[in-house]
C-alpha cells in the first residue's frame, strides 16, 4: 500500500469515485488482476495506469497484498467477506 493505492482507493480501500473497492475483496480476484496488470494487461483504459504500480510486484509481494487487503475489516463495519458462499439451485425464481 506505500506505492500510493490510498490516493485512488481511499484511506481504507473503500473505493473513491470511479476507483473500485479493494478491502475484504476475494483473494483470487485481487491476485488475478494484480498478475494480469504486472504482465502489463488490463481490460480497459482507466485500469492501464494500474500497470505502472504492478510492473516492479513479485509473487511474494502480489500475496502479501491481496492477502492485507483480502483480511481487511474496517473497525466500524466489522464485516469480512464470505468466500464460502455456493451457489445452489438453477438460478430461477
Amino acid at each position: 500500500m506505500e506505492r500510493g493505492c490510498y490516493s485512488c482507493h481511499g484511506n481504507n480501500a473503500e473505493g473513491m469515485h470511479v476507483y473500485p473497492k479493494l478491502s475484504n475483496r476475494a483473494k483470487g480476484f485481487l491476485t488475478y488482476k494484480l498478475k494480469r496488470f504486472r504482465d502489463k494487461i488490463s481490460d480497459n483504459q482507466q485500469q492501464e495506469m494500474m500497470i505502472a504500480f504492478a510492473v516492479g510486484l513479485s509473487d511474494e509481494n502480489i500475496d502479501n497484498l491481496t492477502t492485507f487487503l483480502y483480511e481487511f475489516v474496517e473497525e466500524k463495519n466489522g464485516k469480512k467477506y464470505d468466500d464460502s458462499f455456493k451457489s445452489q439451485g438453477d438460478g430461477g425464481s
